[in-house]
């Protein structure tokens, strides 16, 4: 087995025109979490170019727009992928993509979905993720708050930094 270290990977802030964000959610053997679009960079590939395949593939958003880097996320935690590698966690960097509104038509089908996790999408509000009280958790756990400064401040100059143990 390889440690590779930490995984690089970007997501996307996905915000429409009445600022509900749209998340994905993840199912994994030990729990479910909401998180944002997006995935691991792939060899060969700058940030912008992996935004723009991981959002055609989870959630079917085609030629988005790309605005500002908001936060980056580092996530520490222990994962052995397909390959044999193991990851001891990942960095995300993560941007913000204004759009209208859409229902979610993922290029990748149920199938591929569902071996990278992915078993839904819904639109969320900041009140609502900071209200929820089901069993899922968020990830990063206090997104509502960076939500809220992002929609109330826009784009920050730098952006916030994230540090999350598992």
């Amino acid at each position: 087995m390889t440690d590779r270290g930490l995984r690089a990977a970007v997501r996307a802030l996905v915000l429409d025109e009445n600022d509900h964000v749209l998340m994905v959610r993840l199912v994994f053997g030990h729990g479910a979490y909401w998180v944002l679009p997006g995935g691991g960079i792939e060899p060969g590939e700058d940030e912008t170019t992996a935004l723009h395949r991981e959002l055609r593939e989870e959630v079917g958003l085609a030629d988005a727009r790309i605005g500002g880097h908001v936060w980056n996320r580092v996530h520490e935690f222990r994962l052995v992928d397909a390959d044999g590698i193991e990851w001891r966690g990942q960095r995300e960097s993560v941007f913000l993509v204004r759009t209208a509104r859409f229902d979610p038509d993922p290029a990748f089908d149920t199938e591929r979905l569902r071996a990278e996790n992915l078993h839904e999408h819904r639109w969320w509000t900041v009140d609502e993720i900071a209200g929820y009280a089901g069993n899922d958790l968020f990830a990063p756990r206090d997104i509502h708050v960076h939500l809220r400064a992002v929609v109330e401040n826009g784009v920050p100059s730098v952006p916030f930094e994230i540090h999350q143990v598992n």
